[in-house]
């Protein structure tokens, strides 16, 4: 079963340098790289997790109380999802804009209101933890609001990034071409 969430668009990879956006539909979402191997390993322990939970809801069921078998499969759907949900945060662009995905928020930022979309060096937060270390971030410039308040697309020390500062620099130059591109309309 295909997951399109998971992996990044193969054409970002495999497309020559002259075609900056290789897509025929450009008003379908997509992420310009792949989830990092912290990202997929967490969802990877949580969907085993889950598994696990589900085998217990069968093995209680089977013994007699529904209820608290019930309670376990709640218990695996929501583990699940937060799994999917993992698997899913990032930044994804499109023709209508820029998206940045939470785990809890997402938020869209057309493109008549981006001014710029830089890679910077500044301390960045270490797996998005309290630590701060010298790294590069991609920061998007708004119209209406002031740099400052705007915290990072994505950095080189975050989930998907770590240790993998050529992934970095092919997305951040994805993300940037789009918002050239976009930016002129």
């Amino acid at each position: 079963m295909p997951l399109p969430f998971l992996t990044a668009d193969r054409a970002f990879d495999e497309a020559a340098d002259d075609v900056a956006l290789p897509f025929d539909d450009r008003d379908r979402w997509r992420r310009p790289y792949r989830p990092g191997p912290c990202r997929v390993g967490a969802a990877a322990l949580v969907l085993l997790l889950a598994s696990y939970v589900l085998v217990a809801a069968v093995i209680i069921a089977v013994a007699g109380t529904v209820p608290a078998a019930a309670a376990c499969m709640v218990g695996a759907a929501i583990a699940i999802l937060c799994a999917l949900r993992l698997l899913r945060v990032g930044v994804w662009v499109s023709a209508r804009g820029l998206r940045r995905v939470g785990f809890f928020v997402t938020s869209t930022t057309p493109w008549q209101q981006v001014t710029a979309v830089r890679t910077v060096q500044q301390p960045v937060r270490w797996l998005g933890l309290p630590r701060t270390v010298q790294g590069q971030a991609l920061t998007l410039v708004r119209t209406e609001r002031a740099p400052g308040e705007v915290p990072p697309l994505m950095t080189t020390h975050n989930t998907d990034f770590l240790a993998r500062t050529e992934a970095f620099d092919r997305a951040a130059d994805a993300v940037e071409v789009w918002a050239d591109e976009y930016r002129r309309h």
